[in-house]
């Protein structure tokens, strides 16, 4: 059914983006996740800084960003600055280095309070989607384009996917709290 297989698709989806937006926060190791989808202003047009850089983590706290064009470095440097994310870039001739500190227990704290927040709006999203298929389904009936039982059969299959991944999304948001307190 194409409801059905529309719903995967936004399900998957929703798992697919909580899990990068856990890979922006910040657990105490250097990661390029934690930069790349920086935007940074170049030339006029804000771009993520993986399109304009080379970013690598040579060593566990140590992150370093090698701009393809040498004028983008101030700009690269700014737009760190200027992110969310406390970090202190350090301008070495044509790279950046980022050195990443451990984190404190507060910063712990905020971060697994973050991946509360994050769930809870994904978690609202596959509501919408649920609500979005159970109408369609509801306006095929009403069109009498499926019976009464396929309604309610097709109902708990919509059902039993969203549980499915409410589970899948509570273990990615498990194994990230796991992650930040040993971080």
């Amino acid at each position: 059914m194409e409801t059905l297989e529309k719903l995967k698709i936004k399900l998957k989806n929703t798992e697919e983006s909580l899990k990068t937006e856990f890979s922006a926060l910040r657990v105490g190791r250097a990661t390029p996740a934690l930069v790349e989808n920086i935007l940074v202003d170049y030339y006029g047009t804000k771009a993520p800084l993986k399109q304009l850089a080379s970013i690598f983590a040579p060593e566990p706290r140590l992150l370093i960003i090698e701009p393809w064009d040498k004028n983008a470095i101030i700009a690269v440097e700014k737009s760190i600055l200027s992110s969310d994310l406390g970090l202190n870039p350090i301008v070495d001739k044509n790279l950046i280095r980022i050195n990443i500190p451990p984190l404190t227990e507060e910063r712990r704290n905020s971060l697994i309070k973050i991946t509360g927040t994050k769930l809870e709006e994904v978690k609202v999203r596959c509501r919408t989607a649920r609500d979005e298929a159970i109408k369609e389904i509801a306006d095929l009936f009403s069109n009498k384009k499926i019976t009464e039982d396929e309604k309610f059969e097709i109902k708990e299959k919509i059902q039993e996917l969203i549980n499915i991944t409410n589970r899948n999304l509570e273990n990615i948001t498990k194994l990230k709290e796991k992650e930040i307190k040993e971080g």
